[in-house]
Order: C-alpha cells, then structure tokens, then sequence
C-alpha cells in the first residue's frame, strides 16, 4: 500500500512539473500569437529590403513582442518541443520574425528530433551569418540573421547531406509564409 501511494504522489508530482514547464505566462506578448500587429508596429521589417540594419537595442524594445525580443536580442532559446515550426512540414519560405529577412525554405527544413525547427542550408550566404558563442561553458556557433543581426539559434555540423549541417533554429525567431499563399 505504501508503494502504491508513493507511485501515486510521484506520478502527480511528475504530472505537476510537466504541466506546468509546457505553460505560456500569459502577461508576456507572443509574437507567435500577434503576427499582424508585430509587422504593423515594428517599421524594420520588410520582406524586401536587404539594407544591414543598425538598430538599439532599446528600440528593438519597443517594436518586437517581449518573447521575441528576449532571443532575438538576448540570445535567449525557447523551450525544445515547444515552439510552432519545430515539427511542421508545410512547404513555404522562412523569414526573420523580428526584420522581414529572408533565411530558408522548406525544402531545406528535415526533422532532426531535437525539438526545435532544423535545415540543412541557408536561403543565401547573407541570410545567415556567424559569430562564436562560448556561453554555458560550451564552444558553438551562433546563427544570426544577416540583416538585423537577430539571433536565431545555432548551427551544428551534424546535419544530412549535402551540407552536413544543421541549423537548429528558435521558432519564435522565425515568420513562416506558406507557398499557398
């Protein structure tokens, strides 16, 4: 009998934790849940310029949702399994959520099983650049868009071929369009 209550308060308590890691704090602004409203007040995206942005910090503030502005400025990362595009196949083009830049289409998204959206190759060479993240007393590479210099998740040479990369992106980071459109 002992046992079973024991199992029991663990199962709960198992439950409990699980539940409540999965949930959104609901006074923080998702990007994910007000696209619309994001582009409209946020005047650097655009879809079509290529011009480098050089935007504060304290700006980016102001325009990008709370959620958004935390990885795309402050290198945070959501929570694996959790975001919107981690398991999606809909085929479509990947855009910068915070700036509008291009940076992948669906063709080059593959299911790597690690919780958040992965492809094997960027749109074009400037879409995606580069810096050294030695943070969490680990040696990778940090993925950032080309344009706004927003960061996106981090890039992995253990990927498919042709490239053998993956770029292991937040989705929070991205605005998917859908080719149906």
């Amino acid at each position: 009998m002992k046992n079973t209550t024991q199992l029991l308060m663990l199962n709960a308590f198992l439950l409990f934790f699980i539940l409540s890691a999965c949930a959104q704090d609901p006074k923080k602004k998702s990007a994910t849940n007000s696209k619309t409203t994001t582009v409209m007040k946020n005047p650097y995206y655009s879809r079509t310029s290529k011009e480098t942005l050089h935007v504060s910090d304290e700006d980016w503030k102001k325009v990008l949702p709370e959620d958004l502005y935390e990885v795309s400025r402050n290198a945070d990362t959501e929570r694996p399994f959790t975001g919107k595009y981690w398991n999606t196949d809909e085929k479509g083009t990947y855009y910068c959520a915070a700036c509008g830049n291009l940076l992948f289409r669906s063709g080059a998204k593959f299911s790597s099983s690690c919780g958040w959206p992965s492809f094997f190759e960027q749109e074009n060479k400037k879409s995606v650049v580069y810096k050294t993240d030695n943070s969490l007393g680990m040696e990778r590479i940090e993925a950032l868009c080309g344009r706004c210099g927003g960061h996106l998740g981090h890039l992995f040479d253990d990927g498919p071929a042709p490239t053998g990369k993956r770029y292991c992106m937040n989705s929070i980071a991205l605005d998917f369009e859908p080719d149906n459109k």
